[in-house]
């Protein structure tokens, strides 16, 4: 894929993978199988595109640049969706591969890595797994556990649904141009049996929790209980950042079940 030099586009968030064994050793994570259904979001200069389809056979890649998307449809191998990720719909990619799961990798953009996650939330039922390069800032709060200052909504919401693990640290020295901050890769597996709650609901109670966070819940989910006419048993002095995620869950079973 040889062509004219891309120059990085910052309103994109473009930061292009350079280091060779940090590569490699994100593939080696991902351990992808020949004819495995993949796909790769932001495969921009194809630093990890081409590793992986010499493995895989055939990737479909999700590129919203209409000049690295142009470069990538020159490679027979790729099948290349040009869109806003958020934009695509996962569970139809599925279907038109012919498959009932999907692993998905990616160096998500940092400046909408987290609505991408949530929105990848909403379709988990056709991932088999997830590797995403990352802020390392944001894996530390995916995979933190209570009692920590990194515990907070997104923990939550992930961890309801995922078992994920912090895989690989990756120095901003690996990409071109660097950026300010630590990366990180994260593994992300869809739970096989997960509790049954309202996404929208458990993602309320998880706000108003957090929304103030250094005051204990009485102050916050306390009041919202009260008004919602909830009569159940639930410890609101403690801070959110006390309460483990299975509570959280119980606890949006419960409030499902009031009876206006």
């Amino acid at each position: 894929m040889k062509h004219a030099k891309h120059i990085p586009r910052k309103r994109f968030g473009q930061h292009f993978l350079a280091d060779a064994n940090i590569i490699e050793a994100i593939v080696d994570a991902i351990a992808p199988q020949p004819s495995q259904a993949m796909v790769e979001i932001g495969p921009g200069l194809a630093a990890l595109t081409q590793p992986l389809v010499e493995r895989l056979g055939q990737l479909t890649v999700i590129e919203l640049d209409r000049d690295l998307a142009v470069r990538l449809r020159a490679h027979p191998q790729l099948s290349v969706i040009e869109s806003d990720v958020l934009k695509v719909d996962f569970v139809q990619i599925a279907q038109t591969l012919g498959v009932t799961k999907l692993r998905v990798v990616g160096n998500l953009p940092y400046n909408i890595s987290t609505p991408i996650l949530f929105h990848l939330l909403d379709c988990v039922e056709v991932i088999e797994d997830q590797h995403f390069m990352l802020q390392k800032e944001v894996i530390d709060r995916m995979v933190a556990r209570p009692c920590t200052s990194d515990y907070g909504r997104l923990s939550v919401m992930l961890q309801w649904r995922y078992a994920m693990e912090n895989v690989l640290f990756v120095p901003p020295t690996s990409f071109v141009p660097p950026p300010r901050v630590d990366s990180a890769v994260v593994r992300m597996v869809p739970r096989e049996n997960p509790a049954a709650v309202e996404v929208k609901l458990l993602s309320e109670i998880v706000q108003v929790a957090f929304s103030q966070r250094r005051k204990l819940m009485r102050h916050t989910l306390g009041q919202w209980l009260t008004a919602k006419g909830f009569s159940g048993v639930f410890d609101v002095q403690r801070r959110a950042e006390e309460v483990p995620v299975a509570d959280y869950l119980t606890l949006a079973e419960q409030v499902k079940n009031i009876t206006p």
